[in-house]
């Protein structure tokens, strides 16, 4: 598989099979993964890789929290700038609705809605979860450096025929995280990476994410 194919087949998959992952094979695309780009090569990224029991044990307790809504809700980070508007909102509310609308959800169904965004916190079925934490003092720049070593981890992930969500969502529950899972007190909870293989017949895994066209993005200049 060529980066261009990787790229182009990698999406966010919110439904997964039961196949177990190969830990050898994770191991290797982690491995691999490390050769991800960061500022004065500072490498901030620091990862938690859950399946079986520990996964099983953190979902069970967000699933206690879950039905107290957004009372149980404590991020460490705003994961939208609360000032988001115009064309970046549009495209996040686009995808929203593209989603439920694969799912034959319609916008007055807010009950199923609620028990389909539950899956979230399920990791989507995935047998394997990885919990992304850095060093409080971490600013911007080393921030985006985890991004380009969890874009370097997905790409690798397809190469090998794996799949996987980043979740942000897991977010929201970041105190309760913590009382399951060991992460330092002086680093901040980031996101979840959900991994595993595609339920590649499933709605939710097949609906068409739109993309900006380039000229929204990018501006030429020195170009004949």
């Amino acid at each position: 598989m060529t980066v261009s194919e990787a790229l182009q087949t990698r999406r966010s998959i919110r439904k997964f099979t039961d196949q177990p992952v190969d830990r050898e094979l994770l191991e290797s695309v982690l491995k691999r993964s490390q050769r991800a780009p960061s500022g004065g090569n500072t490498q901030p990224w620091h990862g938690i890789v859950l399946t079986g029991d520990p996964l099983q044990k953190l979902i069970g307790r967000i699933q206690q929290e879950f039905p107290k809504g957004r009372a149980a809700h404590a991020p460490e980070y705003h994961i939208y700038p609360p000032e988001l508007d115009g064309a970046y909102e549009e495209r996040r509310f686009g995808v929203g609705e593209d989603l439920y609308g694969a799912l034959d959800i319609s916008r007055e169904e807010k009950g199923k809605r609620l028990m389909w965004f539950a899956e979230n916190f399920r990791a989507f079925g995935a047998p394997v979860l990885m919990l992304v934490h850095t060093p409080r003092y971490m600013g911007p720049p080393q921030w985006s450096d985890i991004g380009m070593w969890l874009q370097s981890i997905m790409l690798l992930l397809r190469e090998e025929g794996l799949d996987s969500c980043p979740q942000e969502a897991w977010a929201v529950y970041a105190p309760q995280i913590r009382e399951v899972v060991d992460i330092p007190d002086d680093h901040i909870f980031f996101c979840g990476l959900a991994i595993g293989y595609r339920d590649a017949d499933a709605p939710v895994n097949n609906f068409d994410v739109k993309r900006a066209p380039l000229e929204e993005s990018v501006r030429w200049e020195g170009w004949e």
